[in-house]
């Protein structure tokens, strides 16, 4: 009875979200998450679940929680791109995993916010690591065409999506090729001929874009996939594009001229560095692999781990991707490693603040969520993270995290192992 009681509790809680808090954080290490360097002795005002003051000493706010930091580091919420979170629970049991689409006669028009689960014990392990927004999406299986991705909180709330169907998520690399029948040629013929039935609907002069427009009985794509594709022709919806190979990005960035609404996201982008310049002045931004310094592939031949710093410098909006898309925990460690890699003669990094802001206000504003979340800032969101110590440094760790100002529990399956066996 008692464990039926529990449960019910449980599910209580799940089904009613907790309300903001109004807090205040004083005597901290305040981190803006814009690229500035950290403010020592700093407060951080959130009320009504919003940050409404953050930066230098300041009077505490009535009627709010106050917390004293004595001295710790406290940061804007880590936001995760793009990442698998909460479209599986066990990767090796088919029955919890939604992350590919085996089988299924669609692509463009997946949509991963249908299959989020805020109970996933990965979402509640990567908040437990600072991360407290991400995107999130399905993986290509049988097409190039992964489908439409989210943006998500996780903070618990059953109702997780923040902004469904964000993206459109397209590989053009050797995976591509291999689902579009083993080849780039076909990759890019397929991408070609789904933009221009998706162009097809929206795209005659005079006709509004509700208006129906049939399609023809040899077309490609089914209307339900070119249809999902309209947002992209129209650039209405981000086209997150994975690809690592330099001339692979050449080509991504000449659909441009094709297709000047795109709203091109480049994904991985491995040997980026190549080809920077370009990159740069083509407006495009970059989610890029943080830690890649192997040859693992042979479209990844120019790997180096000063990759992100070479873009970065040449103008490259760049956000830091982690290793693993369903594991992205590391986020902070892999900043860590950009910003040592200032300290060895010959590599490119980047500075703290640069750094952090790689893994917090970039993505966030790649994603669309531009001053809302990834920043300590009058209006943003209210997340904040309290770090045992450098939250780049290898060990550190958050203590409290605060998502749209409630302060979130921190246990998972992870954590009660660790309790139970130490």
């Amino acid at each position: 009875m008692k464990r039926l009681l529990t449960l019910g509790m449980s599910a209580l809680a799940l089904a009613t979200p907790a309300m903001a808090q109004d807090v205040t954080i004083t005597n901290a290490k305040v981190v803006i998450g814009d690229g500035s360097a950290p403010i020592e002795g700093g407060t951080v005002v959130v009320q009504g679940g919003k940050v409404i003051y953050a930066g230098p000493e300041a009077a505490a706010q009535n009627g709010a929680t106050t917390i004293d930091a004595k001295g710790a580091w406290v940061t804007p919420g880590l936001f995760a791109t793009v990442t698998t979170l909460g479209l599986a629970d066990v990767s090796a049991v088919g029955e919890t995993n939604d992350i590919t689409a085996r089988g299924t006669p669609f692509s463009a028009a997946l949509d991963a916010s249908t299959a989020i689960n805020p109970t996933s014990q990965h979402i509640l392990v990567h908040k437990a690591a600072g991360i407290t927004r991400a995107a999130t999406t399905t993986m290509p299986s049988g097409s190039i065409f992964a489908g439409q991705g989210a943006i998500i909180d996780l903070d618990g709330d059953p109702r997780p999506v923040m902004q469904a169907k964000a993206f459109q998520m397209v590989n053009l690399g050797e995976g591509g090729a291999d689902n579009a029948g083993g080849s780039r040629v076909a990759a890019h013929a397929l991408l070609r001929a789904a933009l221009r039935e998706a162009q097809a609907l929206v795209g005659k002069p005079g006709i509004p874009e509700t208006t129906e427009i049939g399609k023809a009985d040899d077309v490609l794509l089914s209307r339900f996939d070119a249809e999902a594709l309209v947002p992209v022709v129209t650039g209405k919806q981000k086209l997150y594009v994975a690809v690592d190979r330099m001339a692979d990005i050449r080509a991504v960035l000449a659909l441009k001229a094709e297709y000047p609404k795109l709203d091109l996201v480049l994904v991985g982008a491995t040997e980026g560095w190549l080809v920077a310049n370009d990159i740069a002045a083509a407006g495009v931004p970059v989610i890029a692999n943080g830690l890649i310094d192997l040859p693992e592939t042979f479209e990844q031949l120019g790997a180096t781990q000063s990759n992100a710093g070479r873009m970065a410098k040449a103008g490259v909006k760049v956000a830091i991707n982690a290793a693993t898309m369903q594991d992205p925990r590391r986020l902070q460690q892999v900043a860590g490693n950009l910003v040592a890699l200032t300290r060895i003669p010959g590599a490119s990094g980047m500075e703290w603040g640069k750094a952090f802001a790689a893994i917090s206000s970039v993505p966030a504003e790649i994603s669309g969520m531009g001053g809302k979340a990834g920043v300590l800032k009058a209006g943003a969101l209210g997340d904040v993270v309290l770090w045992t110590g450098d939250p780049l440094e290898v060990g550190s760790v958050p203590t409290r995290v605060f998502i749209g100002g409630v302060e979130q529990d921190l246990t998972n399956h992870q954590t009660r192992l660790r309790d139970r066996y130490m």
